[in-house]
């Protein structure tokens, strides 16, 4: 491996530990995605912040010094603002007295979404082959629902929970209660996955909407805002734009926590995740959910609509009715609200998964699956001691 190759590597290896962020591909395709994002300075300085937690410019500047890198600490503000434009790092000034950086997470829902009008062919050809075998990877995990934290959830579209009482809708699945109950501000991207179709000169089969990435604040929508990837709207508009998202059979999928900042809005036409989550054997597992769809085959007319409706292959028509296969049904209710005959319901699971609180829980959450309690403590003290975690 050359020297430049050795930066990306270090890189790779930063940001998937210990948070799991940015897993290495046998095709090599995590290195070629990094090398179209960052230059080997921008790597260098990526490799010496926190993937957890948010520091100042002065603790980073100790790393970066020492490291051997020569330059001034204005200077090193200068290339983390610059690598903030870029998507590569994150940046926050809201409670503190100064601005606070840490690396932008490697996969989706980081680094890569935040390519959003900035693509090109080869990108998209790395972005689909890591979405490939990184999530087909995991599809064959056969870890406990309940012993892990899971990065994809999603949420049934409004109309389609019409349950008895005794199975309420928990707030962190009402999106409407989410979007009220937010402090804002509110903000629209265009969808990575539909631009990525786009360049390939496909067209999405389900929709011309192409705005479909909603952030309902604070930190996330003012940084999509920041990076002029992103258009303020107000909470009446993302409402608006979730009944036209519901019409178009899109699934809603926050990130997994209680207080979710972002919502993609989604489709296995075009969105890599799902596409990647479609070619797993049970992609029920790859999903933190709480809900399954139930037939019942005496209102069944046997239409297909439910079958044209599902984007993950769950429903199938048998002896001229419908069924449903749990292991691929993440319960996103899109052939609820559909179902002419009322013939669909969704259900919710016995065993119910609870997001944890916000992001910096799930983050803390997931340290604590992965590396156990005493590591977490070992963590935290590094942490607290300004060293690089």
């Amino acid at each position: 491996m050359n020297t430049q190759d050795q930066i990306y590597r270090d890189l790779q290896k930063h940001l998937d530990s210990p948070t799991g962020g940015f897993p290495a591909a046998a095709s090599g395709a995590d290195i070629r995605l990094l090398k179209h994002l960052l230059t080997p300075e921008e790597a260098k300085i990526a490799a010496q912040l926190s993937t957890v937690k948010l520091e100042p410019v002065k603790t980073i500047y100790k790393r970066v010094r020492k490291s051997g890198m020569p330059m001034s600490i204005e200077e090193l503000q200068r290339k983390l603002d610059q690598m903030v434009y870029k998507g590569t790092v994150l940046a926050y000034k809201e409670g503190y007295k100064e601005k606070h950086y840490k690396n932008a997470s490697g996969a989706a829902g980081g680094m890569i979404d935040f390519q959003v009008d900035r693509l090109s062919k080869d990108l998209v050809e790395d972005i689909d082959k890591y979405h490939e075998e990184i999530f087909a990877a995991r599809g064959r995990e056969r870890t406990p629902r309940t012993a892990r934290i899971p990065e994809l959830r999603t949420i049934p579209v409004e109309k389609s929970v019409l349950l008895p009482e005794k199975y309420l809708v928990r707030t962190y699945e009402d999106v409407r209660w989410l979007v009220e109950n937010s402090p804002g501000p509110f903000s629209v991207a265009n969808c990575i996955c539909r631009q990525m179709k786009d360049l390939r000169g496909q067209n999405c089969k389900y929709s011309d909407l192409r705005e479909t990435c909603l952030q309902i604040g604070p930190d996330h929508a003012r940084q999509y805002l920041d990076m002029r990837i992103g258009r303020s709207i107000t909470k009446e508009e993302v409402f608006s734009l979730l009944d036209k998202f519901e019409e178009a059979g899109f699934i809603l999928m926050p990130e997994n926590s209680q207080r979710p900042e972002n919502i993609c809005c989604c489709c296995g036409d075009c969105c890599g995740v799902l596409g990647a989550a479609l070619k797993s054997p049970k992609p029920a597992d790859l999903y933190a959910t709480n809900y399954y769809a139930e037939v019942d085959a005496k209102l069944c007319k046997g239409c297909g609509t439910c079958v044209q409706r599902c984007q993950l292959q769950a429903r199938v028509l048998v002896d001229g009715k419908a069924t449903v296969n749990l292991d691929r049904c993440i319960g996103c209710g899109n052939c609820v609200v559909t179902c002419q005959s009322n013939a669909t319901r969704l259900r919710k699971k016995d065993e119910e998964l609870v997001p944890p609180k916000d992001r910096d829980d799930t983050i803390m959450r997931t340290l604590t699956n992965k590396l156990g309690k005493w590591n977490m403590l070992k963590l935290k003290l590094r942490m607290r001691l300004g060293l690089r975690v």
